[in-house]
C-alpha cells in the first residue's frame, strides 16, 4: 500500500504506533488515543540498527494518532522514510480499538515487520534478544532506551495489560547491564 493510495480523498487519518511511535512520534497530530489492534503481536525479531508477527488471537497495545489536513501528507511522507524505506516495514489498514468504555473502533494505518524484510531476524530466545539489545545502537540512540521507554509506556498507559514478551526482555536486559552499571 503506497502513501498516495492511503490519503486519496481523506482529510483525516489515524496512524497506530506500537514501538517508538508511542513515545516519539516526531510528527504533528490533532489528537492521540491509547488502545490496541487485534491479530498482531509485538515481537523483537527485527534487526533494525539504523533507528534502533501476525496472530489472530493476539492484540498489541499502543497509541493511535489522528492527523488531519496537511498533517496527513506530511506525516506519511516522514513515516514512509522512517518506517518503510529505512525500517523495511509494510503498511496495512487495521481496526484500532481505543481504550475505555463507549469508544468506537476506527480504521488506522500501521507499519508492520514481516519475515520478507531483509533485516528480519526471526524468533530467538529472550536471552539472545536481550544480548542484542544491550549492545546495539543507531543514529536515533541506544536500543536499551527504546526498550525501557516502551516498557514504561505500557506500565503507565496500559497498567492492566501484560506483555510477557516485552517485560521478559526488559528484565533480561536489565540483568545483563546491571553488573556493568554497578562496576561503573
Amino acid at each position: 500500500m503506497k502513501p498516495q493510495d492511503i490519503i486519496a480523498g481523506k482529510s483525516s487519518l489515524w496512524i497506530f504506533g506500537y514501538g517508538s511511535l508511542v513515545w516519539k512520534p516526531d510528527f504533528k497530530y490533532k489528537r492521540s488515543k491509547i488502545g490496541y489492534i487485534k491479530g498482531y503481536k509485538r515481537r523483537f525479531w527485527h534487526g533494525d540498527n539504523f533507528h534502533r508477527g501476525d496472530d489472530e488471537m493476539a492484540c498489541t497495545w499502543g497509541v493511535a494518532f489522528e492527523v488531519t489536513g496537511s498533517q496527513v501528507e506530511e506525516s506519511l511522507k516522514y513515516l514512509n522514510v522512517r518506517e518503510a524505506v529505512i525500517g523495511g516495514y509494510l503498511t496495512q489498514i487495521v481496526e484500532f480499538f481505543p481504550q475505555g468504555a463507549n469508544q468506537s473502533p476506527v480504521q488506522a494505518l500501521v507499519y508492520i515487520a514481516t519475515p520478507d524484510n531483509p533485516i528480519y531476524l526471526g524468533p530467538a530466545s529472550t536471552k539472545e534478544i536481550a544480548a542484542r539489545i544491550a549492545v546495539c545502537k543507531g543514529k536515533s540512540g541506544h536500543n536499551i532506551e527504546y526498550l525501557l521507554r516502551l516498557a514504561e509506556f505500557m506500565r503507565v498507559s496500559c497498567p492492566d495489560v501484560d506483555d510477557p514478551h516485552l517485560f521478559s526482555i526488559e528484565a533480561a536486559v536489565l540483568a545483563t547491564i546491571r553488573p556493568i552499571l554497578l562496576a561503573g
